[in-house]
């Protein structure tokens, strides 16, 4: 008994010496993947989701990054803020590296705070409200897309300058997002001289918003300008067309979804919307499109070549830090550039993403063209 006692406690010595001795090259590089993957906004995540299996795929198939495979740790958050911060603690407990996430403002504000106190870099593809970055509360969060101040500056020029708005009405849905989108589309608006006739929030999933349509058709205005998702501003319009209002509408990039003319239908055509530049031509963007194509049998959809460049972003400054050091890797993500759909990037002292922008979209024949 005592001899084998003897040998069961050399095997568990052995064991620890060769378990303690274990480098960390030999475990893989975890790289979390929030958004919605589910519910009424899942057409904004789920491309995210297919966009960063298409890098890491490419990537382990080369030998992964520091010669450590990339695992995948993907969570839904639905969008919704109340469940993102569980989210957040589940990668964490899982042991994420880095996140590409979140999708929706709202949801990513609520996990930043806990990423931020576990030191994990954050990403999103398509969260736009300007405080993520602007404010300096979270230096571990980055993105690749403008933040909304560009976008409803841009909206507000286009609106004045090319459709000649004297008049507008301004919605939204209260959230961080579509709230804050249209606040700062409003401050733009009157500073152009141009009057704003109404401007109020409506209550997201509702069934009916004939109540606001009618009173938006008793302000006359030239524009209706939506701050928000593409389900309230699907039904909106719908309910205005049908009315016979032949009100310009635009929204934002929570409009510039397939998924909004999927729903809308023939009520969809003319409408406006602000979305990421075209960047069809970007052979790099090419090539992701048609891996898409192969590998999912599909066209991508909103927001793939941001949540692309996002992965390759955070893969690549892994590479350069030499580390998942999260100091290391901040400092990588701004000094080292790196070639992505978007083009050419880096990222700025607050986490924006370089030499990337916005166009005006609008919806003919059942597609969204972009307006030159």
């Amino acid at each position: 008994m005592k001899k084998l006692l003897f040998i069961l406690g050399c095997l568990l010595a052995v064991n620890l010496i060769f378990s303690c001795g274990k480098k960390e090259e030999d475990h893989t590089i975890k790289l979390g993947v929030a958004g919605a993957h589910s519910g009424d906004l899942a057409s904004y995540g789920l491309p995210s989701v297919n966009a960063a299996k298409l890098v890491v795929k490419k990537i382990n198939a080369n030998g992964g990054i520091l010669g450590r495979q990339v695992e995948l740790l993907i969570e839904d958050d639905v969008c919704k803020p109340e469940v993102a911060g569980n989210t957040a603690t589940k990668l964490i407990s899982d042991g994420v590296n880095v996140v590409m996430g979140h999708i929706c403002s709202g949801a990513t504000k609520a996990a930043l705070g806990i990423y931020k106190e576990a030191k994990v870099v954050t990403m999103s593809p398509s969260a736009t409200n300007p405080d993520l970055t602007l404010s300096g509360d979270y230096p571990n969060f980055f993105r690749t897309i403008p933040h909304d101040a560009k976008q409803a500056q841009l909206q507000v020029k286009f609106a004045t300058q090319t459709l000649k708005a004297k008049n507008v009405v301004i919605l939204h849905d209260k959230g961080d997002y579509g709230k804050g989108q249209a606040e700062l589309a409003k401050k733009y608006f009157e500073e152009a001289g141009v009057n704003v006739l109404l401007f109020e929030g409506v209550t997201p999933g509702a069934v009916d918003y004939s109540a606001i349509v009618t009173k938006v058709e008793k302000q006359h205005p030239d524009l209706v300008v939506w701050g928000g998702y593409h389900p309230e501003a699907s039904k909106i319009v719908t309910l205005m067309r049908k009315q016979r209002m032949d009100t310009l509408f635009m929204g934002a990039d929570g409009v510039k979804d397939d998924t909004f003319i999927k729903v809308a239908g023939k009520y969809s055509e003319g409408v406006y919307a602000t979305g990421p530049k075209d960047i069809s031509d970007n052979p790099m963007a090419k090539m992701a499109k048609e891996e898409h194509q192969k590998e999912f049998g599909s066209d991508p959809g909103a927001f793939f070549d941001a949540a692309y460049a996002a992965t390759q972003a955070l893969l690549n400054a892994i590479e350069k830090a030499g580390s998942t050091d999260y100091d290391k890797v901040v400092q990588a993500l701004k000094t080292e550039y790196v070639e992505t759909p978007l083009g050419k990037i880096r990222f700025d002292e607050n986490g924006d993403a370089t030499g990337i922008g916005f166009s005006v979209y609008k919806v003919v024949n059942g597609q969204f063209v972009e307006e030159k």
